[in-house]
């Protein structure tokens, strides 16, 4: 791979994570994939959003809706304010980034007019957290907590978390499914086949359509741990009188994610802008990622006594949230202003950049969406 090199302080950095994941295996055996996935984007210090090497934007290795134009935020505002008005006057935000989508949301709403007593980030990088205090620090609301509260009323926003969640790997062979698992090969991270575990087959049954039928060979991806987020989710919000969660993500639904053409499965690495398919490449200096199955979302949150209110892409959802009425703000006669806004909406809602891949999953209880919010709604296809 023609990668740039990391410099002389990120490669120790990678070297000592990789150091600490060998001394994992040597303790406990082949490591199951989810596992080796955790340390290498978690591990204290040294995981990739655990260290202190910057991940968004232009100089880090990807860049997400909030960073390309202030109108995301300013269209989940509305459907936050939306969510609040039938529930309570508080957001929770998931993995809030560098803290710029957290502050359109809440300009958005002053400027509306809307109180928001309490905007709580649940944030696990000590890196970015200490990017959102610094770009929040105008919002006295703003609190951060370790983990999911026992019970909330309000607004939850998700964006681009689910995918960062470990997944177990798992390959169809003749005799049935195996997990894949991290071992050492001649001194490198390698995989090998392991017989999956009674939960993890329960869990291929349940989550992939037609299993029996995928072809010897085909290798795709388990997401127990985001199942788990979910169920958690619907504990919190259930423990309350009423709220909704709005996660956007990229994926697919079940029927959609489990076919022959995606045989190899969908784990992707985000390394300097450049994406790549090997996730043993310096552990702790790359994102990991893979797509997410939203059928398997939704019917994880309905296990767990919430609604699924609605399921649309992200170009039927922010149309729907009215963006297209927040670009006509700026003055089309000004083109210097203008343009800019207009082609950063563009690759929102283009069906060939971000408009169609990613999806947008609600759910909740006691309160309900505005039509316009409805009007591309896919649940049916989930």
């Amino acid at each position: 791979m023609s990668l740039p090199a990391p410099t002389d302080d990120a490669l120790r950095a990678s070297q000592a994570l990789q150091r600490l994941i060998v001394l994992e295996i040597e303790r406990s055996g082949p490591l199951p994939f989810a596992r080796f996935m955790e340390l290498a984007l978690y591990a204290p210090d040294f995981g990739y959003y655990s260290g202190g090497a910057e991940k968004l934007g232009r100089d880090g290795d990807f860049t997400t809706a909030p960073e390309i134009t202030s109108l995301f935020g300013a269209a989940l505002a509305r459907v936050a304010s939306a969510i609040m008005a039938q529930s309570a006057p508080q957001i929770l935000e998931f993995g809030a980034g560098t803290g710029k989508l957290a502050r359109d949301i809440l300009t958005e709403l002053a400027g509306a007019g809307v109180e928001v007593e309490r905007y709580a980030i649940v944030e696990l990088s000590g890196e970015l957290r200490a990017r959102q205090e610094q770009a929040l620090a105008g919002f006295p609301q703003v609190v951060w907590l370790d983990d999911f509260p026992p019970s909330f009323e309000g607004a939850v926003i998700a964006n681009e978390v689910l995918d960062a969640m470990p997944v177990n790997l798992v390959a169809k062979k003749p005799e049935g499914w195996s997990e894949l698992q991290v071992c050492i090969l001649d001194g490198a991270f390698a995989f090998q086949a392991a017989p999956a575990s009674a939960p993890l087959l329960a869990q291929i049954t349940r989550q992939i359509p037609d299993a029996a039928s995928l072809p010897p060979g085909y290798v795709t991806e388990v997401h127990a741990m985001a199942c788990g987020f979910m169920a958690s989710l619907a504990r919190m919000l259930g423990a309350g009188k009423a709220g909704a969660a709005v996660l956007i993500d990229y994926g697919f639904p079940a029927h959609e994610y489990y076919l022959d053409q995606r045989a190899n499965g969908t784990l992707m690495c985000h390394y300097r802008h450049r994406a790549h398919a090997d996730p043993f490449f310096l552990p702790g200096l790359q994102d990991i990622t893979a797509h997410v199955d939203f059928t398997a979302m939704a019917l994880a949150a309905q296990d767990g006594g919430l609604d699924v209110l609605n399921y649309a892409s992200q170009a039927a959802f922010l149309i729907g949230a009215g963006i297209d009425q927040l670009l006509l703000r700026t003055d089309p006669s000004d083109p210097a202003a203008y343009l800019p806004q207009a082609g950063a909406l563009h690759k929102l809602l283009s069906p060939a950049e971000m408009g169609e891949l990613f999806k947008v999953l609600v759910v909740g209880h006691g309160v309900e969406l505005a039509r316009p919010l409805l009007a591309g709604d896919r649940r049916h296809r989930l």
